[in-house]
């Protein structure tokens, strides 16, 4: 899959500016990494972690302050994908809205291909 048929990643203004609040108070983090991993109970899950490190490969999202990184694995499943953040009822979230997907468990934090 070249870069030029990859569908972009997009981050939402709320998702931007939650993730930027987030990394302003953690010491040491300059970026959100997302990857998808094996397991959950829909077959893959999110992961979300906070980093320093960019490795070459790495997608770049840069939205108002907000940095996001992905691997090149983790973007073959999120191709088209919208991260957003949450705060409701329910609690507070981020949640991917992923076009690839065709099944999600009711927490969204998995979903299968």
């Amino acid at each position: 899959m070249s870069d030029t048929a990859t569908r972009p990643v997009t981050l939402s203004d709320s998702a931007a500016q939650r993730i930027r609040s987030v990394l302003a108070k953690a010491e040491g983090a300059e970026a959100l990494r997302i990857s998808v991993e094996g397991g959950g109970c829909s077959g893959f899950s999110y992961k979300y972690d906070l980093t320093k490190d960019r490795e070459d490969d790495d997608l770049v999202i840069e939205k108002d302050g907000a940095r996001v990184l992905i691997d090149q694995v983790s973007l073959a499943y999120l191709e088209g994908a919208v991260v957003d953040f949450v705060d409701d009822l329910m609690g507070q979230s981020f949640q991917i809205r992923n076009p690839n997907a065709v099944a999600s468990c009711g927490c969204g934090t998995s979903f299968s291909i």
